[in-house]
């Protein structure tokens, strides 16, 4: 902190995250429009349950995942 106060000084030891094995992408449908919708799910989150917007209509969804680390058990679209 002898540096104005503004220094954390953290030290990262070990081999760096591998961020790519735990992301999978899956694509889902709208269920206002139907259209085709990309979106890369973390997998080290067992489960899931979020809201994302339609990439056409704009329209939010809600999406359930259940995943086990480097794979997407499954992926759940509820129709509105």
């Amino acid at each position: 902190m002898g540096r104005g106060g503004g220094g954390w000084g953290f030290a990262f030891r070990g081999a760096p995250a591998k961020v790519a094995d735990v992301q999978e992408s899956e694509t889902i449908q709208c269920p206002f429009c139907g259209q085709s919708n990309d979106l890369v799910l973390d997998t080290s989150v067992a489960s899931q349950r979020f809201t994302t917007d339609c990439e056409v209509c704009c329209r939010p969804f809600e999406v359930f995942a259940e995943c086990e680390p480097g794979e997407v058990l499954s992926v759940e679209v509820p129709a509105n």
